[in-house]
C-alpha cells in the first residue's frame, strides 16, 4: 500500500515541511495517518468506498489522502470547481464521502446535500490533521492490498466527456520509484511542491517520488511567483516540477538575472504540457540548471518518459526516453512505425491502470500535439 512508502525514511528526518505550518518527520506523518485511517474506519467507510477531497494543498491534504487511499479510494477534486462540477464527480465517483475545510468549500458542500457524508478536515496548532463529521458507525476492518485502487482520478475532458482512471496502489508506488529512479532522488533531496495536489503530476512526482527515498516535500498552500525563491532559499529546495506556464512566470520575473537560491537545484523538471525548445534553453542560461521535460499521463500514473540527468545528452523538444515503461509508436492496426511518423503512443508497465488492454495504453497523436520524440 500507499503507506508503505513511509517506511523508506528515517524516522528522524522531515518528511513535509509547510512554509504557512507545522513540519512533520517520517515517524510523525505515519502516525498522524494511522490514526486517520482508523478514524474513517470509525465512520463506517472501508474498502471500496469513494472519499473524495476538496481540500488546499498542504499537509492536510497528503495526510487525508493516504489515510483515504489505506481505507478505501481516495477522490481529490478541485478545490475550484463549481457547485454542478463537483456534483458531476460526486455522482461520477459514487462517492460515498466528502472531505472538506472547516470552513469555506460552499460549493463542495451544496454538491454533497443529504448523500455524501461530510468531514471536515482542520489543523491545529500542533500540526495534528483532524476530521470532524457528525455520524458514528461500526468499523470496517479489512485492508487494501496493492491491487486495490487507492485512487480516483479523470481525464482533462478536452475532447470528451472526462473519464474516470482508477489506480492501484501498485500503479502509484511503481509510478513514483520510477520517477525517482529517473533523477536519482535520495534522502537528501527537497522537493518543492508547486502543483496542486488533486493532480497526478504534484501527487505522484513533487509528494510520492519523495517519499519513496525519503527525501523531504516542500508544500505551500499554492503556488506564489512572489515568494517562490524565497521559499527555495528558506527550505534548501534541490528541485522542482512545474508545467511550462509555471517556468515562463518565474523565467519572466527573473529578467535575465539568476535568482538567489537557484544555485540549489539539483534539476528543474517539466511535465503536462510541452516545453519550447526556446523556453528550455532560456531557464538553463538564466537559472543556471539543467531542465528535463517528461512526458505524463493520468492512465499511467504520471511518468511515462524524460530527458535524463546530466552527463546524459538532454534534447531540447523531445520528451526523452522510456522510464522503466515500454513505449512504442504504433499505426492503426497495431504495427510498429519508424521515427518520425504519427501514430499511437503505446505504453506498457506496471504503472498503467488496469482499465487499458492488458495493461497497455494507447493514445493517438495527431501532428501538432505531438509531445516530441522519443529519442
Amino acid at each position: 500500500m500507499l503507506l508503505d512508502l513511509l517506511k523508506n525514511g528515517d524516522p528522524s528526518h522531515a518528511a513535509i515541511r509547510c512554509p504557512e505550518g507545522p513540519t512533520l518527520t517520517y515517524a510523525e506523518l505515519t502516525t498522524q495517518v494511522e490514526r486517520l485511517a482508523t478514524e474513517l474506519r470509525g465512520l463506517g467507510l472501508g474498502k471500496g468506498d469513494r472519499i473524495a477531497m476538496a481540500l488546499p494543498n498542504g499537509l492536510e491534504v497528503i495526510a487525508a489522502f493516504l489515510a483515504a487511499s489505506a481505507v478505501g479510494t481516495a477522490a481529490p477534486l478541485n478545490t475550484a470547481y463549481t457547485c454542478d462540477e463537483f456534483k458531476f464527480y460526486l455522482e461520477d465517483t459514487s462517492a460515498s464521502a466528502l472531505l472538506v475545510p472547516p470552513s469555506g468549500a460552499d460549493e463542495a458542500r451544496a454538491a454533497a446535500g443529504e448523500d455524501v457524508l461530510l468531514i471536515e478536515v482542520s489543523v491545529d496548532s500542533g500540526g495534528q490533521v483532524r476530521f470532524s463529521a457528525d455520524r458514528k458507525a461500526t468499523a470496517r476492518g479489512a485492508k487494501n492490498e496493492a491491487d486495490d485502487i487507492a485512487l480516483i482520478l479523470h481525464t482533462s475532458g478536452t475532447t470528451s466527456r472526462p473519464k474516470r482512471v482508477p489506480l492501484a496502489h501498485a500503479n502509484l508506488m511503481t509510478s513514483a520509484r520510477n520517477v525517482a529512479a529517473t533523477y536519482a532522488l535520495t534522502p537528501e533531496d527537497v522537493s518543492l511542491c508547486v502543483m496542486p495536489l488533486f493532480h497526478v503530476h504534484g501527487l505522484v512526482a513533487s509528494t510520492l517520488a519523495t517519499f519513496a527515498t525519503g527525501g523531504t516535500v516542500v508544500v505551500p498552500a499554492k503556488f506564489n511567483p512572489l515568494s517562490f525563491w524565497n521559499t527555495v532559499r528558506e527550505h534548501r529546495a534541490t528541485w522542482y516540477s512545474a508545467v511550462p506556464t509555471i517556468h515562463q512566470v518565474l523565467l519572466a520575473r527573473a529578467k535575465g538575472s539568476r535568482p538567489a537560491g537557484a544555485e540549489q537545484l539539483r534539476f528543474i523538471r517539466s511535465c503536462s504540457a510541452a516545453l519550447s525548445p526556446q523556453t528550455m534553453a532560456d531557464i538553463e542560461s538564466t537559472f543556471g540548471v539543467p531542465i528535463l521535460e517528461a512526458y505524463g499521463m493520468t492512465e499511467a500514473a504520471h511518468q511515462m518518459a524524460s530527458n535524463p540527468l546530466p552527463p546524459a545528452p538532454r534534447k531540447a523538444g523531445s520528451v526523452g526516453r522510456g522510464t522503466s515503461v515500454e513505449v512504442a509508436i504504433l499505426d492503426k492496426a497495431g504495427n510498429v512505425l519508424p521515427p518520425g511518423v504519427t501514430g499511437e503512443v503505446s505504453i506498457k508497465g506496471a504503472n498503467v491502470f488496469s482499465g487499458s488492454q492488458r495493461g497497455i495504453f494507447f493514445e493517438w497523436l495527431v501532428p501538432d500535439r505531438r509531445p516530441g520524440s522519443f529519442g
